[in-house]
């Protein structure tokens, strides 16, 4: 298709842009320049969380940025620093509290001759984003004593569930499995895993099972080709998301996207990684694979599926490689071979 063709067959999309933290602002700009140079017309709107909001904002999650999200439906986010233990709460957490994005969607596709163990490996983890523990309701009780609350209810657990059923179906895949712990929190977990398979009785097309977590998690590492669609509640899917990264080559390979029914971000899952921000060394793999996944959201297929090839054809060839594939090439070298191939 001619760039002329593409261009009548494209609408103009308003996105906001997240930088972040660390080395967010090099891989974002890389993201940027390869989802442009598919040709879809995307008006940017950079706005800013976290540590930089702070600092000009007064605020980690400024009503500007929660505001522009609302208005443009789809943001594309950098990763942001969260403290460890002391200082402000995650503006992660926070972004989908405020925006109600209650679907953390993280495929895990192995990328072509990227050394892995499960080269062939292609599962989708499925987390519910608003509840349980990592929602972060604490107090201390008395001295000494802290207290955590984790909440289950039937809503968000129905909720989650029925868009793990309806993304199989619409991407093709064939299978279902909950994970939970209900052997042992019979009310929290139990009302989960019963939500989950309501929703399956809606979806017979789709094969549903369960696994409890933690035999789960030796599953995956021995044998993770019997899962396709993996839904778990929160705290559970931050944990399992990142060990199955790992099973394709780590963070820094890994899409992920947090959805509503109103509003929608794409985000690199990876860490800010202070200690290389500013080098120009850093993999953008994984936010350029997330602006894929939003690309694919907004209905621009075409442009997706090439920019997808264009990556694939980047590793297959395995000339170009940030360094921690064992290569030498810049942020902006990697997109710039991957923007090559899009043509």
């Amino acid at each position: 298709m001619k760039e002329k063709e593409r261009a009548t067959k494209t609408m103009k999309h308003t996105i906001t842009l997240i930088p972040g933290d660390g080395i967010g602002p090099e891989i974002t700009s890389a993201a940027v320049r390869a989802i442009e140079a598919t040709g879809v017309e995307i008006e940017w709107e950079t706005q800013f969380g976290g540590a930089q909001a702070l600092e000009k904002f007064g605020s980690t999650l400024p009503d500007e940025l929660i505001d522009s999200i609302k208005r443009n439906k789809v943001a594309l986010k950098g990763p942001m620093t969260t403290p460890v233990g002391k200082g402000f709460t995650s503006v992660n957490v926070g972004l989908r509290k405020a925006l109600d994005l209650y679907a953390n969607v993280r495929p895990i596709k192995a990328l072509p001759n990227v050394e892995c163990r499960y080269p062939e490996l292609d599962l989708v983890v499925m987390r519910e984003n608003t509840e349980s523990l990592y929602a972060g309701l604490e107090h201390v009780v008395v001295p000494g004593v802290v207290e955590s609350l984790k909440i289950i209810t039937e809503k968000a657990s129905t909720r989650i569930a029925r868009y793990a059923f309806e993304f199989a179906v619409r991407e093709g895949r064939k299978k279902a499995t909950a994970m939970h712990k209900a052997n042992i929190m019979k009310l929290s977990d139990g009302l989960f895993l019963d939500c989950f398979y309501k929703v399956a009785e809606d979806f017979p097309e789709i094969e549903a099972d369960d696994k409890i977590i933690d035999n789960a998690c030796m599953q995956l590492v021995m044998r993770p080709e019997q899962f396709d669609v993996i839904v778990m509640e929160n705290l559970y899917g931050d944990i399992v998301s990142d060990l199955c990264a790992g099973l394709i080559g780590g963070l820094g390979l890994a899409p992920g996207a947090n959805i509503g029914e109103e509003a929608a971000t794409f985000e690199a899952v990876h860490g800010s990684a202070p200690d290389i921000a500013g080098q120009g060394i850093a993999n953008p793999t994984a936010i350029m694979l997330s602006g894929v996944m939003m690309l694919r959201h907004l209905g621009e297929m075409d442009a997706a599926d090439r920019m997808t090839k264009a990556m694939h054809d980047v590793f297959r060839e395995g000339n170009i490689r940030t360094p921690d594939l064992g290569g030498k090439a810049s942020t902006a070298e990697f997109a710039t071979a991957v923007i090559e191939k899009i043509g």
